[in-house]
């Protein structure tokens, strides 16, 4: 059950639009909203590294990394009073917290004491990002320990929502959180599984699964290769909201996904649950 909700925020629309997501979710769920903002550690090197380069006889340059904390700091102070007073006027428990780091890095950490992270698809650099998603993102995505729930520009309160199901250990997890999405959120789901069989017998497990929630739901089998499949069904047929297990293959520098999460989350515009 979600009862602790992570928000990043960066003062970005993006931002804004995860916030929105998660005041709806709060609601819903009766959950508590915490908003994060990390202060940026390569920021503050940009100014250190012309230091040294004046050291050595390149340039002049006084040491400006102090004041540029100041002032990075007091802009997250701002953003984060911002958050706070949204959550006062929506009616939401709420409760802020500042980082300091690599900003994917720092969400992550701080995501191990949330049951949720909802989070733009880009952020307050997303000019500077290509594809759907921006790289802080993607990089949460992949590493954090709890599931992602990536949100676009305009919040819409989903209406529609498809769960991708193969029956892993991970898409198991997956369907669970989008029954009691669903059953939170008054929805009907549809459960599709795609394959290149004539029959699936994995669908007959969701179906046995969803019996237990008091939810209106379909399930689906596409004979298609899986990434492509899943997109297409889920572009084809007005879906809103998209649940997906993510298959953990390596740790090594990070966590790289299954192929077919690699391909949702190039190509569906969201919003995406990721589940772990």
């Amino acid at each position: 059950m979600i009862k602790k909700i992570l928000v990043p925020q960066d003062g970005s629309v993006h931002s804004k639009s995860a916030l929105d997501y998660g005041l709806y979710l709060a609601k819903k769920f009766g959950a508590a909203l915490t908003g994060m903002h990390v202060v940026d550690v390569v920021a503050l090197e940009g100014p250190l590294l012309h230091d040294v380069g004046g050291s050595l006889g390149f340039e002049p340059f006084l040491n400006f990394s102090p004041k540029m904390r100041d002032a990075l700091e007091e802009r997250g102070r701002v953003i984060l009073d911002g958050f706070t007073a949204e959550c006062k006027a929506a009616g939401a428990q709420s409760g802020t917290r500042m980082g300091y780091g690599i900003i994917a890095a720092e969400i992550c950490e701080a995501a191990k004491l949330a049951d949720l992270v909802v989070m733009g698809s880009r952020g307050l650099n997303a000019r500077f990002d290509y594809g759907l998603m921006g790289s802080t993102t993607e990089a949460v995505v992949r590493r954090s320990p709890e599931p992602v729930l990536v949100v676009p520009i305009v919040f819409k309160a989903p209406a529609h929502p498809l769960l991708a199901y193969d029956g892993s250990s991970h898409a198991a997890a997956a369907m669970h959180s989008a029954a009691e999405f669903c059953k939170a959120l008054k929805l009907p789901l549809t459960v599709v599984t795609v394959s290149r069989d004539e029959h699936d017998s994995r669908l007959k497990d969701a179906e046995d699964y969803l019996l237990g929630y008091a939810i209106k739901s379909t399930c689906v089998h596409v004979r298609d290769e899986t990434p492509l499949g899943i997109e297409r069904y889920y572009k084809g047929h007005g879906h809103d909201l998209l649940f997906i297990g993510a298959t953990r293959h390596s740790v090594i520098l990070g966590m790289v996904l299954g192929s077919t999460a690699e391909h949702v989350m190039r190509h569906v515009a969201g919003p995406f649950f990721m589940e772990r």
